[in-house]
């Protein structure tokens, strides 16, 4: 299609007498990532829930693959997959039956339906699995379940709201894995999410919300670089070698370490020769530090 995949213009909405979203605008162009970022509160399943019309906005214009959510919802629900926080598969039937039915719903005959199934399986690891009952299945699996049920009818965008929560590191990484995957065949997805190294890997594009309000967006690198530049680390035996070479070099010591703007060391070699530190490192601005900024630490 022409133009952007989602494009948000204005969005308010209030639940329970507070306004929740309060004139937010996104924009998500055709086969990139988009990763809604901010504290708990902020809005983020708030605007899934909009784009995926579980929620009419009270004002502002919301359009989806084309179509306005409002105007016609049937329209967008039949081009968008769903994956919300909690996984929502049923646990009295096996995998692969989780995902006929889902093809049947999707309106694929009876062979189709079973070769989609199939090929899901397959791609999510979960071959072995398919003949369990998913109430057996771990959470990972049953993560990669409801991914794989969100991408029977492939659907152009991909909403997925905090996928990963509660994963150990080995689920996320193969959920991550196959998010790639779908990038790749140019699907579109937007993905809220607590890990902002999740954000950092897979975003193109990150907007963070707070209060209802978008208060940054850029490439993750940008947002990065608004933040500060990267930093020298040394580290000492102690607190007190620390100090004193913190008062040499005009850094910050915290603790046994000392940290200073790499822009502020001239010659490396002559700064490492006169405080003999133990360690060097270069750390650069993180997600962490863009968030801590934008929002005052606040989870």
């Amino acid at each position: 299609m022409n133009g952007p995949v989602v494009a948000v213009r204005g969005l308010v909405k209030s639940l329970g007498g507070r306004r929740v979203l309060d004139g937010v605008d996104l924009e998500v162009p055709a086969g990139g990532v988009l990763a809604l970022l901010g504290p708990n509160g902020a809005g983020k399943t708030t605007v899934v829930r909009v784009l995926s019309t579980l929620l009419r906005p009270d004002a502002g214009t919301v359009v989806v693959n084309g179509h306005d959510v409002v105007a016609a919802p049937h329209r967008v629900r039949g081009t968008i997959g769903l994956t919300g926080q909690y996984a929502a598969v049923d646990g009295l039937l096996t995998g692969a039956e989780n995902l006929r039915m889902m093809a049947r719903l999707a309106r694929l005959g009876r062979r189709a339906a079973h070769a989609r199934a199939d090929a899901l399986l397959e791609r999510f690891d979960l071959v072995e699995a398919g003949g369990r009952q998913v109430r057996a299945y771990s959470g990972g699996m049953r993560r990669r379940l409801d991914l794989a049920a969100s991408l029977v009818a492939r659907p152009p965008l991909l909403v997925l709201d905090e996928p990963t929560t509660g994963l150990d590191p080995r689920s996320r990484a193969t959920l991550w894995s196959a998010i790639r995957e779908l990038l790749t065949e140019g699907t579109t997805v937007v993905l809220t999410t607590q890990y902002l190294e999740e954000a950092d890997r897979l975003a193109d594009h990150v907007t963070v919300l707070d209060g209802g309000r978008v208060v940054a967006e850029g490439s993750p690198a940008r947002l990065k670089a608004s933040v500060g530049a990267d930093r020298l680390e040394l580290g000492f035996a102690d607190a007190a070698a620390a100090s004193s070479a913190a008062d040499l070099l005009g850094g910050a010591a915290t603790g046994a370490s000392v940290s200073l703007a790499l822009s502020s060391v001239p010659h490396l070699r002559d700064v490492l020769a006169a405080v003999d530190p133990v360690t060097v490192a270069i750390a650069k601005p993180t997600l962490d530090d863009v968030f801590l900024e934008l929002t005052g630490g606040r989870r």
